[in-house]
């Protein structure tokens, strides 16, 4: 089943729950059930500035928010945001890991056409090149929530926008057939 379905048969399971009178699908405190059917190509994720974002839980109206806030903000649970296809950060529930603000970080491998999680955690997750993602994301100014641009205070990755753009349109996940 694609990201897309997923996401459309919680929507539907959400909508059928609020008509029977359950608040919540998910407890506040319970983090997203992630797995390698979770990502998919990244392209077809919205483009935000050259990276891009989606949310998990269906709100991509909030994601997209403080995606294109000037002032920066708090993402909401369930936010997706991703450079490149082999990695990705997720922000779980509010008090999952207060050091990393409850971004959980990915390392993906995807050069079978598939996802495939290569290591996954908050402090301690290290990107194919050496590069541990929070010793990255936590120079990141407060009210950017951890997320790298150009002027939030991160170091500048050693990337042309053309050498970034061509990593993500050669994603392997992307056009292949079902």
């Amino acid at each position: 089943m694609t990201r897309l379905k997923k996401i459309a048969l919680a929507t539907s399971l959400a909508g059928a729950a609020a008509l029977a009178g359950v608040a919540q699908i998910y407890a506040a405190d319970a983090p997203i059930e992630i797995d390698a059917d979770t990502f998919e190509c990244i392209t077809e994720m919205t483009p935000v500035r050259g990276f891009y974002v989606d949310n998990l839980l269906g709100d991509i109206a909030a994601t997209l928010a403080v995606a294109n806030s000037e002032t920066g903000g708090t993402w909401p649970t369930g936010s997706v945001v991703q450079l490149v296809p082999t990695e990705v950060m997720v922000k779980q529930p509010a008090g999952t890991s207060p050091q990393t603000n409850d971004w959980e970080f990915f390392e993906l491998d995807v050069s079978s056409g598939e996802s495939e999680i290569v290591t996954r955690g908050f402090t301690d997750v290290v990107n194919r090149f050496g590069g541990n993602c929070l010793d990255c994301h936590v120079k990141a100014e407060p009210q950017w929530d951890m997320i790298c641009e150009t002027g939030h205070g991160c170091d500048p990755i050693p990337l042309s926008r053309e050498m970034i753009v061509g990593i993500q349109q050669g994603d392997p996940r992307c056009n292949r057939p079902e």
